[in-house]
């Protein structure tokens, strides 16, 4: 909206000339996201508890974490808040983009809003039926996919890194792919965030790289010059995540560990689709796998142990899944898990963005 008020007045002042620039307004998009977690976050948790809104604990898991039972959840509200009340003040609302990434921030949301409403009803930790739970993320995943295939000029190529011309047309294929891609990332993240800050770390570093890659798609000069795939108006969403960013930080820090308040599955899946879709609309859906690489490893150390369980009656791989359990359970303290994990996930970012160069 500032962007929309501000910017028509550079005839009157110089100066609102600088709101054209996607590097000024995804700066202050991630300080406007960051304030606004800052300002609603006590307000938030306050409410959270004054209605009782609290988690429920795994009955199978960690016994350390049972001191956790009642801590405020579905604090992703105000991820979900900040991000988009950033968004909506810093970026070009004609972009379709832009709506396109509001829309699946709130129907994934609105679907973990549901399980997690859910959870306090029955009072329990189950919520939505799992089967239940992922026809709504297939079903909005398919519009998303829709959504981008019928946009005039966009692609269906398929990005591979480290290789400058092998880009093959999916096609129809894109459909399914765009599909698996954002449900995969929307479950991932789910099932990553089970500490303290666990989740929203590798998500908030996820969305700065994303942030890059997202400015460098929609510059059709660097794109170029850098041999990826360029993308018209897709560096928008450049505003998008840096929102993401300040708003990933300002809840974490009321979700650092001892964690003030949870993200709840309103959180989790909203934050998994939009590295989904946004991976899948810069054409980069090969490389979330990199920059997400902590979230592919949890989900696989959760499918490795299901499977291994089930072929040899009883047996396990690790000591409990999602795999951060598994070093809990090893003797790692809480903080320590986490705080690797962050910077594991740092690094794999940086691979990311080395591939640019090495193709």
């Amino acid at each position: 909206m500032l962007y929309h008020l501000l910017y028509p007045l550079k005839t009157v002042f110089g100066g609102f000339n600088v709101f054209r620039y996607l590097t000024f307004r995804s700066i202050y998009a991630i300080l406007t996201a960051l304030i606004i977690a800052f300002i609603l976050g006590p307000w938030v948790i306050r409410q959270l508890r004054r209605h009782q809104i609290g988690q429920y604990i795994r009955e199978d898991g960690p016994a350390s974490h049972l001191c956790k039972a009642g801590t405020p959840t579905m604090g992703g509200i105000l991820i979900i808040a900040a991000t988009i009340g950033s968004t909506l003040l810093w970026a070009d609302l004609s972009n379709t983009y832009v709506w396109l990434l509001i829309f699946v921030t709130l129907s994934f949301g609105g679907i973990g809003f549901l399980d997690d409403y859910l959870k306090v009803i029955k009072k329990h930790n189950r919520g939505l039926s799992g089967r239940g739970k992922l026809v709504g993320q297939i079903i909005v995943a398919a519009v998303v996919a829709v959504w981008l295939y019928s946009l005039p000029g966009f692609e269906t190529t398929l990005t591979l890194p480290f290789f400058k011309e092998l880009n093959p047309d999916l096609g129809w294929g894109f459909l399914p792919l765009a599909v698996f891609v954002i449900v995969g990332a929307a479950n991932a993240v789910n099932l990553t965030d089970g500490l303290d800050g666990l989740a929203i770390g590798p998500v908030t570093i996820a969305a700065a790289f994303f942030m890059i890659l997202a400015y460098l798609s929609g510059n059709i000069k660097i794109a170029d010059y850098l041999q990826i795939s360029y993308v018209r108006g897709v560096g928008e969403l450049a505003i998008f995540c840096g929102a993401l960013v300040g708003a990933g930080i300002g809840f974490l820090w009321y979700n650092s560990y001892p964690a003030e308040v949870f993200m709840g599955d309103v959180g989790a899946l909203a934050l998994g689709g939009i590295l989904g879709t946004i991976a899948i609309a810069i054409k980069q859906e090969i490389l979330l796998a990199i920059v997400g690489g902590i979230f592919v490893v949890e989900a696989l150390s959760v499918i490795l142990q299901v499977s291994f369980f089930k072929v040899t009656n009883g047996r396990r791989i690790f000591r409990m899944a999602p795999i951060h359990h598994h070093f809990e359970l090893k003797g790692w303290a809480e903080p320590k898990v986490i705080v690797r994990f962050w910077i594991l996930a740092i690094i794999l970012g940086l691979l990311a963005l080395s591939t640019l160069k090495l193709r």
